[in-house]
């Protein structure tokens, strides 16, 4: 475990963020911010993505917060420009109220991973390509209590911490709904039975998506990740973590420069999730879910629809429970309620862009809902026919 500053600074090398490739730099040399956000200079450049988007979902949330407080300022009733409005801003209020503790899980657990040795994750995750690895990949996403958001902070330090794309993939896909939170949440909404069973053939498409990435990568379709290499040799995970974190120092110090770290490297996500709760209240103020509910019944053209409106709609995982609850409970379309939870995260631009960011490959990113969404479509239209 990282405790500390190294014995022998001179001797130690500043590696450039994953995604923007290239060789180790000596330590001499100037800090290259997360994401490559500089210009030719190495100067950091102003993330107006970033900037913009945390402008409109705080006048979003703020607008919203004020009109709580005063009724006066509500247009909640009103047609035209001033309802609109008011829609909206509960749409940024409701999404970031839904949201933050993901987020703020996500930071936190990315500020800790960053303090990981490369050789940790690869052995938690199982080393090199195969099933073994790609199945511990899933089975962690799926222990890992986090919502779709913090997930993708996560996934990302997996990719720039030496795991395979198809490890990488079966995490993202396996894990964004079987928080244990949400879990007791769709357990509520559609029973027992069909929530295990969400949770298995989520964990079984992760697999098989994992291992159609790997093998993509293995035949030279797909780039490898640059960061993969194999353990060390001789490497034994539970001697050296025992050894590790009797090292560890947990001062106020180290714990401070830890959420700093976390912070830092993940505004690249954040800025992508504020673009996602801007779309997503924009089509909440027009878009009704319980209408999306009621037109969206168990044929192949409600599981077509289904998969536009899931592509199209970008909630959280949270979000997108009640929504799959009514395509169960009111529509009566089991196959429906997986696939909106399944295609939101396959075809969610959200992760897609953090994706092409994190990998800066747009094959890698693009390869997610092609090679997912034939899965979700066959198995949702199974249990469209026989799971009434």
């Amino acid at each position: 475990m990282k405790t500390g500053q190294p014995e022998n600074p001179e001797t130690v090398l500043s590696v450039r963020p994953s995604c923007c490739g290239g060789e180790p730099a000596p330590v001499q040399a100037k800090a290259v911010p997360s994401c490559c956000d500089t210009d030719e200079n190495a100067k950091p450049r102003a993330d107006w993505l970033f900037w913009v988007g945390l402008s409109v979902v705080s006048i979003g949330y703020l607008s919203h917060l004020a009109a709580g407080i005063d009724p006066h300022a509500a247009h909640g009733g009103s047609g035209g420009l001033a309802g609109a409005a008011y829609a909206f801003g509960a749409g940024v209020f409701d999404l970031m109220n839904i949201m933050w503790i993901g987020v703020v899980a996500g930071i936190i657990a990315m500020g800790f991973l960053s303090r990981v040795p490369r050789d940790f994750v690869m052995a938690a995750l199982g080393s090199g390509r195969g099933v073994q690895g790609i199945f511990r990949a899933a089975f962690a996403g799926v222990l890992l209590d986090l919502c779709s958001h913090g997930i993708l902070m996560v996934g990302a330090k997996f990719y720039e911490r030496g795991a395979t794309i198809g490890q990488v993939m079966a995490f993202l896909i396996a894990s964004p709904w079987n928080s244990l939170s949400l879990t007791l949440v769709l357990i509520a909404l559609i029973g027992l039975k069909w929530t295990l069973a969400f949770i298995v053939l989520s964990m079984v498409i992760g697999i098989v998506t994992g291992m159609l990435f790997d093998h993509l990568v293995a035949r030279g379709v797909l780039p490898q990740n640059p960061n993969h290499r194999p353990l060390t040799t001789g490497f034994q995970f539970w001697p050296a973590a025992k050894k590790g974190l009797a090292g560890v120092k947990w001062t106020p110090r180290f714990i401070w420069d830890t959420l700093v770290t976390g912070v830092k490297e993940s505004k690249m996500i954040v800025r992508w999730l504020f673009v996602g709760v801007i779309i997503a209240a924009g089509l909440r103020a027009g878009v009704s879910a319980d209408m999306f509910a009621q037109w969206f019944g168990p044929t192949m053209l409600g599981l077509g629809a289904t998969l536009v409106a899931a592509t199209i709609i970008e909630v959280c995982s949270e979000g997108a429970a009640p929504i799959a609850g009514d395509l169960f409970g009111r529509a009566g379309a089991i196959g429906n309620s997986f696939t909106f939870l399944m295609a939101g995260v396959a075809t969610d631009y959200t992760e897609i862009m953090v994706l092409r960011e994190a990998t800066r490959s747009w094959k890698i990113a693009l390869f997610l809902p092609l090679l997912t969404v034939p899965q979700v479509l066959v198995i949702g239209y199974i249990m469209n026919q026989f799971g009434g």
